[in-house]
This record gives C-alpha cells, sequence and structure tokens, in this order.
C-alpha cells in the first residue's frame, strides 16, 4: 500500500535536520582524517630511489656483528655511534610473549642457554650470557629486549629495521607498536617479514610504519607480489639480483625500494652499486662506509 504524501510542512523541518546530520558526519570524517597519520612513504625513510653509481644506505646486520656480539646493545650502540644509517635487528618473542632481539629460534648459539626462545620465559631468557661466545671481553652481555633496544635507537636519532622473527599475532604487534608509538619512533623504523600475514597484521594496525618484504626467491613479477604485500621495499638476496637486473628498475618504476643482503666484500658492493640498489645490508658496516667514500672520491 502506497504511503500517504508528506505534509510540506513536515518536509520543511525535516530537510534541515538531514542538512544538519549530513554536516555532522562529513565534520567527523574530516576530524577523524585530519588526527590520522598520513601514511609513510618509501622516500621518506629509505631516500630517493638510487641511480646506478649512487651510495646506498647502509644497514649494520644484526646490530653489527663484526665488531660484537650479534643482536647486543655493544653492538648496536657502535653501529650508531659510528654514523650508520640503519641497525638491522631481529625480534622474536618469548615464551610469555616478551619481544627480545634473537636471530635463531634456538638461544644455543649466541648465549651459554640451551632451548627454543618460544619455551623460555623473559625472566630465563634474561639470565643469559649472550656475549662470551664472542669474546671474553663481552661475558655478562645480556639479550636485550625490544624496549632497551627502542630506548637506545630513541637516544641516538638513529632508524632500524626490524625483521619479525616467527609467529606474530595481533596482540604482540600491537604491544610492540605501542613501545614504537610512545618513544615517537614510527617513521624512524621499518618492519621486515618473510611472512607476509605477518606484514598485513602490521598494516592493520598502521600505515605510518614502514614495511618490508623479505623474499628468498623473487617471483616472474615481483613488482605484483610487493603491490599485493602493500610494502615499500623489498629485501632480497644479491645473487638474485645479479641473476635478474632490470627488477631494480621495475621496482623502482614502482616506487619500490631494493635491499640486498648480506654483503661483507668490496666486490659484491661494487657490483650491486652498480645496479642502483637503494640498500646494502652487511655484518662489516664501517669498512663499507669506508669504501663508499673512497668510491665516491674516485668517481
Amino acid at each position: 500500500m502506497p504511503h500517504p504524501a508528506v505534509p510540506d510542512r513536515a518536509r520543511e523541518r525535516l530537510q534541515p535536520l538531514l542538512v544538519v546530520g549530513v554536516l555532522a558526519v562529513a565534520s567527523i570524517v574530516i576530524a577523524f582524517l585530519g588526527a590520522t597519520p598520513a601514511r609513510v612513504s618509501a622516500t621518506e625513510l629509505l631516500g630517493d630511489p638510487r641511480m646506478p653509481g649512487d651510495a646506498a644506505f647502509i644497514a649494520s646486520h644484526r646490530g653489527g656483528s663484526a665488531t660484537a656480539p650479534e643482536n647486543t646493545l655493544p653492538a648496536i650502540t657502535a653501529a650508531l655511534e659510528g654514523g650508520i644509517g640503519y641497525v638491522e635487528v631481529d625480534v622474536a618473542l618469548t615464551a610469555d610473549g616478551h619481544a627480545v632481539l634473537m636471530h635463531d629460534a634456538k638461544v644455543d648459539r649466541t648465549t651459554n642457554g640451551t632451548g627454543r626462545l618460544q619455551e623460555l620465559t623473559l625472566a630465563q631468557v634474561r639470565t643469559l650470557d649472550a656475549g662470551s661466545w664472542f669474546d671474553p671481553s663481552f661475558a655478562g652481555t645480556t639479550v636485550p629486549t625490544f624496549v632497551e633496544f627502542l630506548d637506545t635507537l630513541a637516544a641516538s636519532g638513529g632508524r632500524a629495521i626490524i625483521e619479525l622473527k616467527g609467529v606474530w599475532d595481533a596482540a604482540a604487534i600491537d604491544a610492540a607498536l605501542a613501545d614504537v608509538v610512545a618513544r615517537g619512533l614510527e617513521r624512524e623504523i621499518a618492519v621486515a617479514s618473510f611472512d607476509a600475514r605477518t606484514l598485513a597484521l602490521w598494516a592493520a594496525e598502521t600505515e605510518v610504519v614502514s614495511r618490508l618484504l623479505i623474499l628468498k626467491h623473487v617471483p616472474d613479477d615481483v613488482v605484483a607480489a610487493a603491490e599485493q604485500a602493500g610494502v615499500e621495499g623489498v629485501i632480497v638476496k644479491r645473487d638474485e639480483v645479479l641473476e635478474r637486473p632490470a627488477i631494480v628498475d621495475e621496482l623502482h618504476a614502482a616506487g619500490i625500494r631494493v635491499v640486498v643482503y648480506t654483503l661483507n666484500r668490496d666486490t659484491q658492493w661494487d657490483a650491486v652499486t652498480a645496479l642502483g640498489v637503494d640498500g646494502i645490508v652487511t655484518d662489516d658496516p664501517h669498512t663499507l662506509l669506508q669504501w663508499q667514500s673512497s668510491s665516491a672520491g674516485e668517481r
């Protein structure tokens, strides 16, 4: 049955209410958009895309494992104080959900302990010696917490690439992100992972922190893979880039940066620099920095 027509007076009263409602919704949307930080760009964190021969940024592998025990504060501090552009660290979760710096699934190689990290509590991990295996002068060095690392990074004014190891759920990512935000480091770090699902969970929480997809093997359409993952850059093996040098230009054309790992010799640095890669991960960042300086003098 058709509805009766709305009386003219009722319609006149209704129209202003509709206008007010629309304006109210628009105001909320504008306020929300204004309060939401803009997504970080690849250029903002990683710089302009390099041209062949340009110096790539340096990322100190596992904090700087050539000069101090990997993923420890002494290694990280040495890199940051030495003027290295970025430190690269590995972060994993303990049995009770605390984030600490550790590369391996087990603690055996880099501490005096044994067992899988995910089966040890933070209290147990903190009792381990993470320095003696490297050199007796580092005896008593502890496994840093993620918070300790962030505090060191914030105090230095440096930047970092943080590889998330193992399985991270939304709660763990929320906690890590809260620690990052509390120190104002959202635009100073990039999170990296082999796992696109982990990066997707991170993206669901923030578009401000950059994300890097680590690839064991470069797919045929690497640009599509990076775009589907919604990342600002990819981290790939040196050999993959040397076999398919065209991917550097392809990724650059899509606004995506290219980082290669882990290169420790001048011949390796020279080969990828000639292709215009954007970043080099190395165990020996200080020597790479010197090599870049001398190479620039020769050009």
